[in-house]
């Protein structure tokens, strides 16, 4: 089994999906198709993109009839251009109409994610900046949200609140400000977690650094002011760059040498790719 279909989180998704869809039965699928026809069927790019969620979509025409055969013709994680045949599905023609929708709703999302991911890992190429994704996900989807980033080539930031320390500026107010913050997060982290604190200032960034924070989230700095928190951090902390991050200005941030961009709008306003099932003549 696919990687990805391995996590229960994922297996219970799916179900939750073609429940929600299919309820007790494709009605009109039923009423206006005999049930020993068969056909086959394309799922083509209308765009160019990059494709992420193939096992979902193979998952779920398994599902709604196991006679049905799906055939890839790319891999997540491969540009295709418009006209570009993603995969071929064959069988009783009642599964696959039945199937259709939710297999395009699983595919779009995440080639969508997949497909800006790319543009921003395309335009901070050449430097030492990195892409992360963030906490911005459509909740119960972030295991997929977070697959689809990675197809893209950009890396993920933690899982949830439970893998990773972040302490952002709300944290800093009730604990009273960087130094103490910090403090109180490396003696109760487990061992081998990483200490990260959001700073706005560089003031702020010497405290951390101070505090012995290992990364730094430069927030809604400016690419002048990056430079100098960055140049702080070398050899001290690693750096992440955060907070409005556009396609406009991701590569003047990623000039400024941090290690790290988040960009929450790889998962919270995503596009979804233009991809359409079409059955054969």
């Amino acid at each position: 089994m696919n990687e990805l279909l391995e996590h229960p989180q994922v297996q219970a998704l799916i179900a939750l999906a073609l429940a929600e869809d299919l309820g007790a039965g494709d009605v009109t699928t039923e009423a206006t198709v005999p049930a020993a026809t068969t056909a086959s069927a394309r799922l083509v790019a209308r765009e160019a993109g990059v494709i992420a969620g193939l096992p979902l979509a193979a998952e779920v025409f398994r599902r709604v009839d196991e006679r049905l055969v799906f055939a890839a013709g790319v891999a997540d994680g491969d540009s295709v251009a418009p006209g570009a045949v993603v995969a071929e599905i064959s069988g009783p023609a009642r599964g696959i109409l039945t199937g259709e929708r939710l297999a395009l709703n699983f595919l779009q999302h995440l080639s969508g994610i997949a497909t800006r991911t790319r543009r921003f890992v395309d335009l901070v190429a050449g430097t030492q900046a990195r892409i992360l994704d963030t906490r911005k996900t459509v909740p119960g989807l972030r295991v997929l949200a977070k697959y689809a980033v990675r197809m893209g080539g950009g890396e993920n930031h933690r899982q949830g609140l439970f893998d990773g320390v972040l302490i952002k500026d709300n944290h800093l107010a009730a604990a009273g400000g960087v130094l103490p913050a910090v403090e109180c997060a490396r003696a109760a982290a487990p061992a081998g977690m990483k200490v990260e604190v959001e700073v706005e200032t560089l003031a702020q960034t010497r405290e951390a650094l101070a505090a012995g924070a290992d990364i730094l989230l430069l927030d809604n700095m400016s690419p002048a002011l990056l430079r100098e928190a960055v140049a702080l951090c070398q050899g001290k902390a690693l750096t992440e760059a955060s907070g409005g991050v556009t396609e406009e200005t991701v590569a003047a941030i990623a000039a400024t040498g941090v290690d790290f961009i988040s960009v929450g709008a790889l998962t919270h306003s995503v596009r979804a790719l233009d991809l359409a099932l079409d059955f054969d003549d």
